[in-house]
């Protein structure tokens, strides 16, 4: 089959949801598909500038291309999905959650002013409309299911996909906790560092780069943790596997994250996850006592936690081990089975 994988992409941005589409495209041509990327500029601001970007999707004609049939397309977050097609099926990554949960959070995207609350009103619609052509509705995690049962009233199957390819091992279980994330507030990766501060024994490493990074040193240089926290910027796929391999854990605390790849990563490096009561998607495979620590979104504990890790290393080991299990279960074979069914 022809097959169109959809992608709003903010230029110079690469996250889980480009991972996981560049992945996706490269999957389906390894199962003899005609596979493709089909992607358009995404900037959500200032105003009514969402709307514009859901238009672009609505407006392209995905019928054919080049004078061929293009059989499906497989929509992927906000706006792709508003994309018009015989074949649509969704993969559903996330909405423009600034018009839903988000909405009167510091993260929010729309202010009081009728403007703002009619422009709201319109994404709204336009997933009631789009989403409902769709042949077929999955999403990557539960908590996206439910965040879309719960603004829309569809139901999705959840189609969770494995983390990004790298060469996992466990290399032992070195004095350092290891993050990985696009460096933005809502990953709360200053929470890592608050706990840091805690604990003298704490040593951090940061994996990735973005627009919260200047902050987060500059926090780390207020709090002295200059020599016990680096931030690595974005590292090679050889480098990440490295960190992995040698970490003592990973701290994985995003705000209601919708899925995230990252205790994946961490699982089947026999890495154990700290992660927080309220992070979302993590929690769907980080249980607390089994393969991770789960506590609340609190220096403190935070601190605690990793200090207890620090000092239990075969238990930390045992979560790591049984993680791997969990991570193993999600195959390719599996997802792509599911979407092209």
């Amino acid at each position: 089959m022809r097959i169109a994988v959809l992608r709003p992409q903010v230029p110079f941005a690469r996250g889980g949801a480009e991972i996981f589409t560049d992945r996706l495209v490269d999957e389906l041509r390894a199962r003899d598909h005609d596979a493709d990327l089909v992607s358009v500029p995404f900037k959500w601001y200032p105003g009514a500038r969402v709307l514009t970007q859901a238009f672009l999707w609505r407006m392209l004609d995905l019928d054919e291309a080049d004078g061929r049939r293009i059989d499906l397309v497989v929509a992927t977050k906000f706006p792709s999905y508003l994309v018009r097609h015989a074949d649509k099926r969704v993969w559903l990554v996330h909405q423009f959650r600034q018009a839903y949960e988000l909405d009167g959070t510091p993260l929010a995207q729309f202010g009081p002013s009728p403007e703002d609350r009619a422009l709201r009103r319109k994404v709204q619609e336009l997933d009631r409309v789009a989403l409902g052509e769709a042949m077929s509705l999955f999403t990557t995690s539960r908590n996206v299911a439910s965040r879309l049962e719960a603004s829309t009233g569809f139901a999705a199957e959840v189609l969770p996909h494995p983390p990004q390819e790298l060469d996992y091992r466990c290399d032992g279980y070195e004095n350092f906790v290891l993050s990985v994330n696009r460096l933005d507030r809502a990953k709360r990766i200053d929470l890592l560092l608050e706990a840091a501060a805690r604990d003298a024994d704490l040593d951090v490493v940061i994996a990735g780069d973005g627009p919260d990074r200047e902050r987060l040193e500059q926090l780390a240089a207020d709090r002295g943790l200059n020599g016990r926290v680096r931030f690595t910027g974005r590292v090679s796929e050889t480098e990440l596997a490295d960190l992995y391999a040698r970490c003592l854990a990973v701290y994985y605390a995003p705000l209601d994250e919708d899925y995230g790849m990252v205790p994946l990563e961490a699982f089947l490096a026999e890495k154990p996850v700290l992660t927080t009561t309220d992070a979302g998607g993590p929690l769907e495979v980080v249980s607390d006592g089994a393969t991770g620590l789960v506590v609340t979104a609190d220096p403190e504990d935070i601190a605690r936690a990793l200090g207890w890790l620090h000092g239990h290393r075969d238990e930390a080991a045992a979560y790591g081990r049984a993680g791997k299990a969990i991570a193993r279960e999600v195959t390719w074979d599996r997802a792509i089975g599911r979407l092209l069914a």
